[in-house]
């Protein structure tokens, strides 16, 4: 992770060619850094603890203070998509150096999405929207999507947009990111023949739950005793002419029943054909894998407080966004290497033990710099942290559940995000 010093990175990523070009206090890595770190409280506080955290290390020695229209002018000068960038070449140096979990012989991913609230300015309302524009003080959003690899705990693409883009149109973004041996579960919200032809073309393979209405095979499917069924499906009209296909166009995808434990039917569609190779009976539990990407955003949004944004620009807004999720694939990196020793050494406990995430997330918290970006040996740098990370260790307690309350959102209002909220402390 050199590569946050190199010229390369630099010149690609900053908003002008003449940025970072004169020899100031604040430069290139440095503002990279310190967005990295997570600004969480007021700026004259972050900027006194990085100041503290830098001078630890030569490389990154900083004697004078900066002042904060400092700080603020020198991260304009910095594209948000770099931090997009360095998580997607952590993931990769990831998959092809190590050996990852698998479901079968598949990578296992999981697209969802969600809303997330945003500062209440003007221009904001007008690149992301909101979905009350014109009562008197909307809540203004943009709209999360996200690939995650849900046996590994990875956020492989990530995008926030406005409201105007739909779920669908970020996930067929996001399979181009996907490679063959990948299978995507979705929830039923993303359905269709265009999705399904998407991935065929791609020789991606897919898992949708769908509605019991989705075509008249579905529905009678239902009300037959099978199991499982294979039909061929062909693009309707409205996809016909909205998104150009000729009518030639099929695919063969396989139907299975599900029971949930209520009782409750639900129809699994999948391009995995094979009824001996893939029987019935696993599709329940492959389909469940799907959870962790729900956990996932209650880490995000809860834990490592992505919506606790440090400014109220587009910019700012994206900059904090994708060097979240960035921050999110280092923990994950960690805490799964010491998850899978802390499994090896269960010895006569009754439980398996995990990391805390989220206490691993706090005790990340600066030391994120000294990981990868310090003149100690990284390798001693992560061992240290690890050790750390091990003495906030939590039992996993298996098949426990708690009844989903689907209905104890309708009548909570969405808070809105206030432009001078910072923590103290």
């Amino acid at each position: 992770m050199q590569y946050i010093y190199s010229n390369e990175l630099q010149n690609q990523y900053r908003m002008n060619d003449k940025d970072f070009t004169r020899n100031r206090k604040l430069k290139f890595p440095k503002i990279l850094l310190f967005l990295m770190n997570r600004i969480t409280k007021t700026l004259s506080i972050e900027i006194d603890n990085i100041i503290g955290v830098f001078n630890k290390d030569k490389k990154l020695k900083t004697d004078d203070h900066f002042t904060k229209s400092a700080f603020v002018q020198s991260r304009k000068k910095i594209d948000y998509k770099v931090f997009d960038v360095l998580s997607k070449k952590l993931t990769d140096e990831f998959y092809t150096d190590n050996t990852y979990k698998k479901w079968h012989k598949f990578r296992v991913l999981a697209v969802d999405g969600s809303l997330l609230t945003l500062p209440n300015t003007k221009e904001l309302m007008e690149v992301f929207g909101s979905n009350q524009p014109h009562t008197k003080e909307p809540i203004i959003q943009g709209r999360v999507s996200l690939l995650y690899d849900v046996l590994n705990g990875f956020v492989i693409d990530s995008t926030l947009q406005p409201l105007s883009r739909t779920e669908r149109d970020l996930a067929i973004d996001h399979i181009k990111h996907a490679t063959p041996g990948d299978l995507i579960l979705y929830d039923r919200g993303y359905p269709s023949f265009d999705m399904m032809y998407q991935h065929k073309k791609r020789d991606i393979d897919f898992l949708f739950r769908v509605q019991t209405n989705f075509n008249k095979e579905t529905k009678e499917f239902l009300n037959s005793t099978d199991k499982t069924k294979l039909i061929e499906l062909s693009p309707s009209i409205t996809c016909l002419k909205e998104k150009g296909y000729t009518g030639d166009e099929t695919i063969i995808v396989r139907m299975n029943k599900v029971v949930l434990p209520n009782g409750t039917v639900e129809i699994l569609i999948s391009s995995l054909l094979d009824k001996d190779e893939y029987r019935n009976n696993i599709f329940k539990d492959l389909y469940f894998k799907r959870w962790n990407v729900e956990i996932y955003y209650n880490e995000l949004k809860n834990k490592l407080k992505v919506g606790n944004f440090s400014g109220n620009s587009e910019q700012v807004i994206l900059q904090d966004f994708y060097s979240t999720i960035f921050v999110s694939n280092i923990q994950t990196l960690l805490i799964e290497e010491i998850n899978d020793e802390l499994k090896e050494q269960k010895g006569t406990k009754k439980y398996n033990y995990k990391v805390n995430n989220n206490v691993s997330y706090g005790i990340l918290k600066n030391r994120i710099i000294e990981i990868f970006f310090t003149e100690q040996e990284m390798s001693k740098t992560i061992f240290q942290i690890k050790e750390l990370l091990k003495k906030h260790t939590i039992p996993i307690r298996p098949n426990r559940k708690n009844e989903r309350d689907t209905r104890k959102f309708d009548n909570r209002k969405r808070p809105k995000t206030l432009t001078n909220q910072r923590d103290a402390i």
